[in-house]
């Protein structure tokens, strides 16, 4: 190899690996922010609510056929679209950072969920203890060997598996295809998600889940080229949202997405003070 190859090749490595750093020092922030997973205080089904009253959460919510109607007192506080509700008012699921709710109560913002037909209404509260007590996300340093090129195959039609998921209900997972890799000599596959904006989304655990990382984690490539490759940068292994907050419903690794090789790359665990 030249040298002026090699000195190439470190460029490159240097120019990833600031990136990484970038990349670790804006997710701390993101997951910290008011209305950021940290904040998440409570997940409240409207199914286990039938008088549309929910214990810390001011107003009466109740379904209505694909809608959820809040009725509310002007005394309460809430909000809808930053003006003060008082009467009643038809909510559809929110969409988008939990920051742009619709709904209200002073700095928490109370986010309509919709999973499976079911209703749910999310509290993100940025005095929550979870959110002070944060220092960080323990992450292992960038490392160029988990930096891999693999394939993605997708499915001749879309399938749904049902998994288990962090709140123990188990729920659809819809998958498009599997991105295939190799470590060492070995080929491995991962089941995947299209995103809308054709990157991919996995769920995996590996031989370090629970033993020195989360117990499964997100791969998030981005798009694959014409041909099917497709990054797959396990240094960018993330922490799902409940490792945040016990209120995520995260779905776990499909079948078959549990590599048996460990993976020491990417997010491990959250670090409190």
């Amino acid at each position: 190899m030249s040298t002026d190859v090699r000195q190439h090749r470190a460029d490159g490595e240097q120019d990833a690996r600031r990136d990484w750093q970038r990349w670790h020092r804006e997710r701390v922030v993101a997951v910290a922010v008011p209305h950021g997973p940290l904040s998440l205080a409570g997940t409240h089904w409207l199914s286990d609510h039938p008088d549309g009253r929910i214990a810390n959460v001011p107003g009466q919510w109740r379904e209505e056929g694909d809608a959820v109607v809040l009725t509310a007192r002007a005394e309460e506080g809430l909000t809808v679209d930053g003006a003060p509700q008082a009467g009643e008012v038809r909510l559809g699921a929110d969409s988008g950072p939990a920051g742009g709710s619709r709904v209200a109560h002073g700095d928490r913002r109370l986010v309509v969920l919709r999973r499976e037909g079911l209703w749910a209404v999310r509290d993100f509260d940025p005095g929550s203890a979870a959110r002070h007590a944060f220092s960080t996300i323990d992450a292992t340093p960038y490392d160029p060997a988990w930096a891999l090129r693999g394939t993605f195959r997708p499915y001749a039609a879309d399938r749904t598996v049902r998994v288990a998921n962090a709140d123990g209900v188990e729920r659809g997972l819809a998958l498009a295809g599997e991105i295939a890799f190799t470590v060492g000599a070995d080929e491995h596959t991962l089941q995947a998600a299209v995103e809308p904006d054709g990157s991919l989304w996995a769920v995996f655990a590996d031989a370090t889940s629970g033993n020195g990382s989360y117990r499964f984690r997100f791969l998030r490539p981005g798009a694959p080229d014409a041909d099917g490759g497709v990054g797959v940068d396990f240094n960018r292994a993330l922490l799902p949202p409940c490792a945040f907050a016990d209120h995520f419903i995260c779905p776990f690794p499909p079948p078959g997405n549990t590599l048996a090789v460990p993976v020491p790359a990417g997010e491990r665990n959250r670090i409190d003070a």
